[in-house]
């Protein structure tokens, strides 16, 4: 466990952009499963077309994300030292395809089509991929301090 601090190369005024804007695609791609569901028992367009929409937002989101995570993960030479941030962007980068592969299955006049059963399957691999994702992006910021800010005097 490192008590140093890593800082992010793609910040705004000192704050790590990629932890700030992966919370939308986890939570895009998660709520994703549950529109699913609902659409598999209710059969309601309206969730098929909730769905088509979560897909295309996680995927965007999960695009910028990934660009931050990238500058960091290519100009800080200590990030690219650490096995789990390479874990962390493969995870990441498969999460991505599998969600452009959820999204051209939903394509079409009919978005609902191919969510039972193979858009439910590619989603719940892609929640399964987040979990894994997201503990090693937990591990990155606890264990080894890539993103966190330093204190501020009056903070110590």
């Amino acid at each position: 466990m490192s008590n140093s601090i890593i800082s992010s190369r793609a910040s705004l005024r000192g704050h790590a952009l990629h932890p700030a804007l992966i919370h939308f695609p986890i939570a895009f791609l998660l709520i994703l499963i549950v529109t699913d569901i609902v659409f598999i028992l209710t059969s309601d367009p309206f969730w098929a077309e909730a769905s088509f929409w979560l897909t295309a937002a996680g995927l965007a989101f999960g695009v910028l994300a990934s660009l931050a995570g990238a500058i960091d993960v290519f100009t800080v030479r200590i990030i690219r030292h650490i096995v789990a941030a390479w874990a962390h962007a493969v995870l990441a980068v498969m999460t991505l395809s599998l969600t452009t592969f959820n999204l051209t299955l939903r394509l079409g006049d009919n978005p609902g089509e191919l969510i039972n059963p193979w858009g439910i399957y590619v989603s719940v691999l892609a929640g399964i991929l987040i979990g894994i994702t997201g503990f090693l992006g937990a591990q990155l910021v606890f264990a080894y301090g890539v993103g966190v800010n330093e204190p501020q005097n009056n903070e110590r």
